[in-house]
């Protein structure tokens, strides 16, 4: 059994950035393909980036192309996502994700392993 947990959620202003991480146990971490979704109020999860395995390869939503980063740090068994120029709309709770593919996929239906979320709140 996969556990994730992820961290470095909070408050901030529009225009602000926050940090996300999510911790891997229980398996080899570079056996995942990682991804990050979200969820508002109301409305479905959604992808917003996933990662390769191992050459860096990645994917994002449009919505936060330019704006958020993800990267990956095998030997730390972690996955982070970098969210820059946050906007009152990037408001949801996010989710990591591992899915046992190679390159990361949209699909939530896809991933294998999903950690217990972590809340961003932008303000405007």
């Amino acid at each position: 059994q996969v556990q994730l947990v992820e961290s470095g959620g909070g408050l901030v202003q529009a225009g602000g950035s926050l940090r996300l991480s999510c911790t891997a146990s229980g398996h080899t971490f570079s056996s995942f393909a990682m991804g990050w979704f979200r969820q508002a109020p109301g409305k479905e999860r959604e992808f917003v980036a996933g990662i390769s395995r191992s050459d860096g390869n990645t994917l994002y939503a449009d919505s936060v192309k330019g704006r958020f980063t993800i990267s990956r740090d095998n030997a730390k068994n972690t996955v982070y996502l970098q969210m820059n120029s946050l906007k009152p709309e990037d408001t949801a709770v996010y989710y990591c994700a591992a899915d046992w593919t190679y390159y990361p996929r949209t699909d939530r239906d896809q991933y294998n392993y999903w950690g217990q979320g972590t809340q961003v709140t932008v303000s405007s």
